[in-house]
């Protein structure tokens, strides 16, 4: 399936280019180097996190890349967007598609397919610590949907009403506890309002299924399988493996409830977000005050230094202790997928909770999970998400020193709690502050643009600083 996967991806691809005289044409080619370098054996959480899994988490390095985008449009409603960006790091030892995709849309409606960039949820894109659905701070997972991508006027409600959404199928990969499991997502987004103030709400629901292993019994992965897990069943999927265990739902689920408020004007706009976390049918609960809150302000007016200030809280604390300690929520954890919400070596959520990979460097003696270790081998170990019970205040700023100079300062205080089922490593509290000062200098006329930054971590977990230069050049036709 992968492979045709990429034979339609490039079919695509050269279909579009033949057809360029009947389309308007928006080409861009970009190539880059970033180099990071630490104090320890690894980097800061802000030079490392909500990059797409593009850096790597050692000492010092490179990651260069070369790429290209294209968005061809027909009659001002039908388009075609395609692009490619080829990464190499590690010391060259990696080499990688970051991203590789193929769109195809009428108006705000879409067909993709592919790796591709996303943030999903409605945090602010630029500021944010990272939406605790998907955050931007993995690798891409290559999937393939259909998504209303804007807020698109519902019919008869003269423009009042909105909605947006998507529904997609993944492909997770070996490098997991379950192999070759697949991802199923999607969510659905209504707004109110077409003036000043606009009200949104919505709902994310994720889950990781199917797949197989030697040493597990079969795994539905089948037609019934993907609806019981569209539909949300209660369902045993081959995975309990005791008929006197009430069946769970198939796969490892987790969702996000979203709401918030918009206004604007002509000077400014605001935006405030709130998002519950839950991962069972449990944390869909009015007593779950787990979330994330966030407001952001933008600054609309020309000439201001100021362009963007963000503001979050997050606190997870909570994890259902409304329940008994066995029925409590491990956020991003699962008894049966045991990496979790965790895709090559990356938390797909909030870069905030920790995993064993990132754990490693912070208490010695932790190891990644051997994935292909045996499965008694590996339950039991206090899941792949060892820090997941935090409270936290995150700050963002981007700002203009010149008018080329660009600037961006965020700085998180974290106290940091473990999980439930494995407190140990985190008692007492761990206490935490992660920092990172950016300032971008752009050469419009040149289409080059050169970024320096200093992260600083400070507190129980760790203490490191490291420093990164970039350059970006880009072509425009």
């Amino acid at each position: 399936m992968k492979k045709n996967c990429w034979m339609i991806f490039f079919g695509c691809v050269c279909a579009t280019a033949s057809a360029q005289s009947r389309f308007t044409d928006s080409l861009e080619l970009h190539a880059g180097v970033v180099g990071t370098v630490a104090s320890k054996e690894y980097q800061p959480l802000w030079l490392l996190s909500n990059k797409f899994g593009a850096i790597s988490d050692r000492k010092g390095d490179a990651a260069v890349h070369v790429g290209f985008s294209n968005r061809q449009v027909w009659q001002n409603k039908f388009y075609v967007k395609y692009g490619l960006d080829v990464y190499t790091n590690n010391h060259f030892g990696n080499l990688f598609i970051e991203q590789g995709y193929v769109k195809a849309g009428y108006k705000n409606w879409e067909i993709r397919g592919g790796r591709y960039e996303e943030i999903i949820g409605e945090v602010d894109r630029d500021l944010s610590s990272g939406s605790m659905g998907i955050s931007g701070n993995a690798l891409p997972i290559p999937k393939i949907g259909i998504a209303v991508t804007t807020y698109t006027k519902v019919p008869f409600t003269n423009g009042w009403l909105q909605f947006k959404g998507l529904l997609s199928h993944g492909w997770m990969g070996k490098d997991q506890f379950i192999k070759d499991a697949w991802l199923h997502e999607k969510n659905f987004y209504l707004r109110i309002g077409k003036n000043k103030l606009k009200l949104f709400g919505g709902i994310q629901h994720y889950a990781v299924w199917g797949g197989s292993r030697k040493d597990l019994p079969a795994i539905t992965s089948n037609w019934q399988g993907f609806m019981d897990v569209l539909l949300v069943k209660t369902k045993d999927d081959g995975t309990v493996g005791n008929t006197d265990i009430q069946p769970n739902r198939p796969g490892d689920h987790r969702g996000i409830i979203e709401g918030g408020i918009d206004w604007e004007n002509e000077q400014l706009a605001l935006h405030l977000y709130n998002q519950t976390p839950f991962e069972s049918g449990q944390g869909i609960d009015i007593r779950n005050i787990d979330r994330l809150i966030g407001v952001a302000y933008t600054n609309k007016k020309t000439g201001r230094w100021l362009e963007k200030i963000t503001a979050e809280f997050i606190y997870t604390k909570q994890s259902n202790d409304f329940f008994l300690l066995r029925l409590r929520e491990s956020y991003y954890n699962n008894g049966v997928y045991l990496t979790g919400w965790d895709y090559h070596e990356r938390i797909i959520g909030t870069p905030l909770f920790i995993d064993r990979n990132r754990g490693q460097q912070y208490f010695p003696g932790m190891k990644p999970m051997d994935w292909n270790a045996p499965k008694d081998s590996l339950r039991g170990r206090g899941g792949n998400i060892i820090n997941n019970r935090i409270t936290g205040v995150h700050i963002g700023l981007i700002y203009h020193l010149t008018k080329k100079i660009t600037g961006k300062t965020l700085v998180t205080y974290t106290q940091n709690y473990g999980t439930y089922t494995n407190p140990a490593l985190f008692t007492p509290m761990k206490k935490q502050l992660y920092t990172l000062e950016e300032l971008r200098y752009g050469l419009p006329e040149k289409g080059m643009a050169i970024t320096a930054a200093v992260a600083v971590d400070q507190g129980d977990l760790t203490k490191n600083i490291g420093f990164m230069l970039g350059v970006l050049w880009t072509w425009k036709k």
